[in-house]
């Protein structure tokens, strides 16, 4: 199989297994870790203040989740996201249930004011919410979002410096001038609790493996969404999904990535 840009970042994670750096959310953190180890990476999720900023400087990327966030949290993410930033190592921002609180809204609004966030990955009412626009998020789940979802993110990505990866049924990724929509995936990957914060992984660990971010985020979605696909021929359920979602991704090598990727242009 020929290499693609996409599979040659997800070779370079299998050869280097890069550090991932988590501050995540309690309910999914385990999940988190393992995917990480799944997609060829190495997680810590170290998130006290007395020992942050020492464990990042090993990072090839951080990966900041908000979906149990506190006030503490806050602080913490805000310590090692400028330690990370003084060292160019990227930053990746699921801003969870961004517009369904003040305080999370908040929180992501100044996290990506104060931080030098390289991707932020959202569905579409949290990516709607923070580009301004008119959008519903109902708990942790998009409800809903004012206007084309392409142009709100590639609008949003321009105007704010930050590559924008806005997931659904079709994942969007545009840093503004390119945008590329991602087609893999299976509806059970819905069906679990988890797989949102779970691609915030997958894209820390491409994210330390290629510089180019827009690539980079593309391929770790279209790689999760490949597993997903695959683990679905195997499961009978959402509780046997999640175990083969696992499998499917530690197996998936980058040639299945090369062969396996439906991405397009915007």
């Amino acid at each position: 199989m020929q290499e693609t840009p996409y599979s040659k970042i997800f070779a370079t994670a299998r050869t280097q297994t890069p550090l991932i750096h988590h501050i995540t959310n309690y309910v999914t953190v385990n999940d988190c870790a393992n995917i990480t180890l799944c997609a060829g990476g190495a997680p810590v999720m170290a998130h006290s203040t007395d020992e942050i900023e020492e464990m990042v400087q090993y990072a090839g990327a951080l990966v900041l989740n908000i979906g149990t966030l506190d006030l503490a949290q806050i602080e913490s993410m805000l310590l090692v996201g400028k330690a990370a930033g003084k060292r160019d190592i990227p930053i990746i921002l699921d801003p969870v249930g961004a517009g369904a609180t003040t305080l999370r809204t908040n929180a992501a609004r100044r996290l990506m004011t104060e931080l030098q966030i390289s991707v932020l990955k959202g569905n579409a009412g949290e990516i709607g919410v923070l580009a301004g626009v008119d959008a519903k998020v109902r708990g942790v789940d998009s409800a809903g979002i004012s206007g084309d979802p392409v142009s709100i993110t590639t609008e949003y990505a321009g105007r704010s410096g930050m590559t924008i990866v806005m997931s659904g049924q079709t994942d969007i990724v545009s840093d503004g001038t390119r945008t590329l929509l991602v087609e893999n995936g299976h509806p059970l990957m819905g069906a679990i609790s988890g797989t949102g914060c779970m691609a915030a992984s997958v894209t820390g660990v491409f994210a330390a493996s290629g510089k180019d971010r827009v690539t980079s985020s593309t391929a770790a979605l279209a790689a999760f969404g490949i597993a997903g696909e695959r683990a679905a021929t195997l499961a009978k359920g959402p509780g046997s999904f999640k175990v083969a979602l696992f499998d499917s991704l530690a197996a998936l090598t980058p040639d299945d990535l090369a062969e396996g990727a439906r991405i397009r242009t915007a």
